[in-house]
């Protein structure tokens, strides 16, 4: 029973982190770019952009594939004051360390490509290199400190972003 409220309560904080950061990521501040550049008409190859729609569907799948593995594996969320107490290897996490950040990148991507926006292609490319850099800077120090050789094991056969699975 105790698990079973721990569970909910955990997933609760990972849907408030999921509206207040990554809604804000990908809703609040696109919807800020476009309005100010005048960006909502969708006009010139109408086919091409609903390309977006598969790869915008892509991201919300594998980042709430996430956050449910950090709930139930992790046994925490995606909040950095809140982060899972293990070490979360399966799933899509066998193929990409950060698949989280790969869904929200996927979705800034269609967006630009559905908008047919520079302003979002660039801002897309800048949460590109933020993520990257906290990644670099905090998350990968605080794993290795929190799990050690599990982590280092981890590190080195699965990579940051995307691509192949190495032998350890």
């Amino acid at each position: 029973m105790r698990q079973d409220v721990d569970t909910t309560v955990t997933a609760v904080k990972t849907l408030l982190f999921t509206v207040l950061v990554p809604g804000t990521v990908i809703v609040v501040v696109p919807y800020r770019l476009l309005r100010a550049s005048h960006g909502f008409t969708v006009s010139g190859a109408p086919g091409f952009r609903w390309l977006a729609l598969p790869l915008l569907l892509l991201g919300m799948t594998a980042y709430l594939w996430c956050a449910l593995e950090f709930v139930r594996t992790g046994r925490g969320t995606p909040a950095p004051i809140d982060p899972p107490t293990a070490l979360v290897m399966r799933g899509l996490y066998r193929f990409s360390r950060n698949p989280m950040y790969v869904g929200v990148l996927a979705m800034l991507f269609s967006e630009a490509i559905l908008f047919a926006s520079f302003s979002l292609l660039l801002y897309a490319l800048g949460a590109l290199a933020c993520f990257h850099l906290f990644i670099i800077a905090y998350e990968e120090p605080a794993l290795r400190r929190k799990f050690g050789s599990a982590f280092e094991q981890y590190r080195r056969t699965v990579p940051r972003w995307l691509g192949r699975a190495r032998r350890g």
